[in-house]
């Protein structure tokens, strides 16, 4: 048998993948956390505030990332992806591949002098398309690592051109252009998943100007994003109307993403605070709020003024000049409403690769292509050795994902138990997992 290691992979570096690296570092495992993007956590650093009680998100997930850093325990691998797995519980062999950053963490102090010499401007991903960026960049104000990366394809050096802007405007000589894509071998005892999510294009209208979808109206709220909290149409004005649409793309995908109801709710709840006078008429077929304080967190979105709609199946949504026009079937006719704004609420569906990286890992997936749990175990895989935690197995609010990636780490420190049968003086052995009472 393969030499034995405690060492964890945990392949994600959202919520769900600080949360569970954290438990285990803290158990005293080292922990590769590998992360594809330039930064680090998730998608949840994309809200202002989490329901149900409108807590600070930056608070919440900004002191876990400080201890990720700080722990060392953790050893955090942004832009690298797991290109081959190999072996078994206990003893996985695993390929990673950095892609080269162009920018050197230790010297880098964060200092932004870069940015404005670079001659190059693209659509800013992380701000959906709502920002321009450089070719050196940082997805957000407040992303960690605080030092930019620089996306080479679109950089005039990779066309040719001797252009050394950004390097030039460095007094820390963080800028290398000679940095390359690197391969590293890793040997791990489990693999925690924790790859996250994002939101469904199925069933939705073409783009139109002034229809966002949860990612982009999250973005407008956010004081670090492209209007730094201001709620504005794309040509700047403030809305006077904002229409909130439910399931959209829900028959497409054929499941309820839980979470949707609370979160247009919230977005409700940001509308009447940030635009005064604002009309929020919200379209739904049915609600869909567990938990014991949803309920009341919908009702107080009510209570603020919001105009509920019940309609027979998603509103149909088409331009009208600047504005929308919602067509939509309530009360047995046909009906229409005109907004300045609309707001979608589309199905949770699992990231880009899951598919790809299942068969890496070799565990299954389900009929709408999630990661499968083990019979009722909420945070194993269908492969011995291999766990998972968050959205990736199925939409989640942000309570949840936390308890499943607890309860991920969980198992694989079930799964590495020392034996402690041993008597005094006697040297104590890694036990290979289901060897008895793991």
């Amino acid at each position: 048998m393969a030499d034995q290691t405690t060492d964890v992979l945990v392949i994600g570096a959202g919520l769900a993948g600080v949360e569970a690296s954290l438990v285990l570092a803290n158990a005293g495992r080292k922990v590769y956390l590998v992360e594809r993007q330039a930064y680090f956590g998730g998608n949840v650093i994309k809200s202002e505030e989490v329901f149900p009680n409108l807590e600070c998100a930056t608070c919440m997930i900004a002191p876990k990332q400080s201890d990720v850093i700080e722990n060392q325990n953790v050893e955090l691998l942004t832009l690298t992806e797991v290109k081959d797995v190999r072996g078994e519980a206990g003893a996985f062999g695993v390929t990673l591949l950095r892609r080269a950053r162009y920018v050197s963490l230790e010297n880098c102090i964060g200092c932004a002098a870069c940015f404005e010499p670079c001659p190059v401007t693209a659509a800013n991903e992380f701000e959906e398309g709502l920002s321009q960026r450089k070719a050196i960049y940082v997805a957000c104000a407040g992303a960690l690592p605080n030092a930019p990366a620089i996306a080479m394809g679109e950089c005039l050096r990779s066309k040719g051109e001797e252009c050394t802007a950004c390097r030039d405007a460095c007094m820390f000589d963080a800028i290398n252009y000679e940095d390359k894509d690197e391969e590293r071998e890793v040997k791990v005892g489990a693999i925690v998943v924790a790859t996250g999510y994002r939101l469904s294009g199925a069933g939705l209208p073409d783009r139109l100007e002034n229809v966002y979808n949860a990612f982009e109206f999250e973005r407008l709220r956010a004081s670090n994003g492209p209007t730094e909290g201001e709620i504005r149409t794309r040509d700047g004005k403030k809305p006077k109307s904002v229409a909130l649409i439910h399931c959209a793309g829900r028959r497409e995908k054929g499941y309820c993403s839980q979470v949707c109801c609370r979160y247009l709710a919230k977005f409700a709840r940001y509308a009447f605070d940030k635009l005064e006078g604002v009309e929020v008429h919200e379209f739904i077929q049915e609600v869909s709020v567990p938990g014991k304080d949803s309920q009341r967190f919908l009702e107080t979105a009510l209570e603020k003024g919001v105009k509920l709609v019940r309609t027979k199946a998603v509103p149909g949504i088409s331009a009208n000049g600047s504005g929308v026009r919602i067509e939509f079937q309530a009360n047995g006719k046909s009906e229409s409403d005109e907004v300045d704004m609309a707001v979608l609420a589309p199905a949770i569906e699992p990231g880009s690769g899951a598919a790809a990286l299942a068969e890496l890992l070799g565990i299954e997936t389900d009929g709408f292509g999630f990661f499968r749990t083990a019979g009722s175990e909420p945070a194993t895989a269908t492969r011995p050795g291999v766990f998972i935690a968050g959205c990736n197995s199925g939409p989640k609010d942000m309570q949840t994902v936390v308890i499943q990636a607890e309860a991920a780490a969980a198992g694989v420190l079930k799964m590495n138990h020392k034996d402690t049968e041993t008597g005094p003086g006697e040297e104590t052995q890694e036990r290979p997992a289901g060897s008895g009472d793991g």
